[in-house]
């Protein structure tokens, strides 16, 4: 008798799901309870602090006609002289050769055990060079190290044959990949920055494309801290060993010195792309045109010693407080929300922890289906007004959407207990 009941009781329900042919009465009595959303307590309206101080400053002196320092995780300019100004850039050029073969390498097009053949063209550049035969074979790996070592024009010419098939075909994707990274002042005419008509960049071109070649590809660092390295050449003749002495005495100049790449014409006079790393802080250095090369290192020093007493890390070690999000129309009421473990970014001058602020950015309730990996919300961080990153909220489980069915069940499972 008991069990007639319940089954007039349920085909009542069905008749009145089937005929209104909606789930939302049955799912509002299934699903009740609600879960508090998530606030911002520490909005940036709300934080009004001192911006970053100015990059126009004048308690560091710099010799040089241009000259640019840059925060590599952030891309925030700290420091600039004239560095929008477009000069000769030496070999700092081949920080774009250098780029292009690391991207090549991540794109599958040839690993770093893979051979690299020397063409009569590549052969035949003057300047600083490796004095590589036409013929002469070497694998990708020791081509990167006489460029970034050794400053070898014939090896990066070498290397730009490798990824284009001609130089010209190269220097063309060296044009396009600056527009990419807003490389406005850029023209390259070659592969390896000798002197050539129309050939040059500014700083802030050449932060820029440092920035991504330490940021994209770190390896660059097992390259540009090598201080001495030898190949070997083979040839007809026989095989015979050349040493390799790193061009940047910068390195043995300061703490914390990474790399990256020096530069010398007569056009150019003395050029860096200078990088250094202390408490996890990596700056981007650039000078132009400098005197000397006692100017051009000089002034990197300064700039960087100028830079590392401007810069602090910033961590956030509880980016979300609540770690569920109300789900409605959902198998679950709720759904497991997460993020990366911790925030990090770089304060500059009289920015403090203090003066942080985050905005988190979720709707208080969401709408299933939701799946594990879904994008469901960000968190924006602020150093008083300035911008300084965000962190995305991901749903860390799934939710499916209800049905007739799953509320069917949920109603028989109530009416049984």
């Amino acid at each position: 008798m008991m069990i007639r009941k319940m089954w007039v009781h349920i085909s009542l329900i069905l008749a009145l799901i089937l005929c209104t042919g909606i789930v939302c009465p049955v799912w509002n009595a299934v699903a009740e309870e609600s879960h508090q959303s998530l606030k911002n307590d520490n909005s940036a309206e709300n934080n009004e602090t001192q911006d970053a101080d100015s990059s126009a400053n004048f308690d560091v002196d710099i010799k040089s006609p241009s000259a640019i320092l840059m925060e590599a995780e952030s891309g925030q300019v700290i420091y600039e002289k004239n560095c929008d100004t477009a000069m000769a850039p030496a070999s700092v050029t081949k920080v774009m050769t250098l780029l292009l073969t690391f991207e090549a390498i991540d794109d599958g097009k040839f690993s770093l055990d893979d051979t690299v053949v020397v063409s009569d063209h590549a052969a035949s550049m003057g300047g600083s060079q490796c004095f590589f035969e036409s013929g002469e074979e070497q694998t990708v790996q020791d081509m990167i190290k006489c460029i970034i070592i050794a400053s070898g024009n014939d090896a990066a010419v070498a290397m730009a044959e490798k990824i284009a098939g001609s130089e010209p075909a190269f220097v063309n994707m060296m044009n396009e990949r600056a527009k990419e990274l807003g490389m406005e002042n850029a023209s390259f005419k070659n592969a390896c920055g000798l002197d050539t008509s129309g050939h040059e960049m500014s700083a802030r071109d050449i932060a820029l494309m440092s920035r991504e070649l330490i940021t994209k590809h770190s390896e660059i660092f097992d390259y540009s801290g090598i201080w001495m390295d030898h190949i070997t050449h083979k040839t007809a003749r026989g095989d015979s060993r050349f040493d390799l002495v790193n061009t940047n005495k910068f390195l043995n100049m300061y703490t914390g010195a990474t790399g990256l790449k020096t530069g010398y014409t007569s056009t150019a006079k003395y050029c860096m792309s200078a990088t250094a790393e202390r408490d996890g802080i990596d700056l981007i250095a650039v000078i132009m045109g400098g005197e000397t090369k006692e100017m051009r290192n000089n002034d990197a020093c300064h700039l960087l010693d100028y830079g590392y007493s401007k810069c602090h890390k910033y961590t956030d070690k509880e980016i979300i407080k609540e770690k569920k999000l109300s789900v409605d129309k959902g198998t679950s009421d709720y759904v497991t929300i997460k993020t990366i473990p911790q925030f990090e970014a770089i304060l500059l001058g009289s920015e403090n922890a203090d003066s942080v602020s985050k905005k988190i950015d979720i709707p208080e309730k969401i709408t299933a289906p939701v799946k594990k990996g879904d994008e469901l919300g960000e968190v924006s961080y602020y150093a008083g007004k300035r911008f300084i990153g965000k962190v995305m909220i991901y749903a860390d489980d799934s939710v499916d959407e209800i049905n007739i069915s799953y509320a069917v069940r949920k109603v028989f499972r109530r009416l049984v207990l």
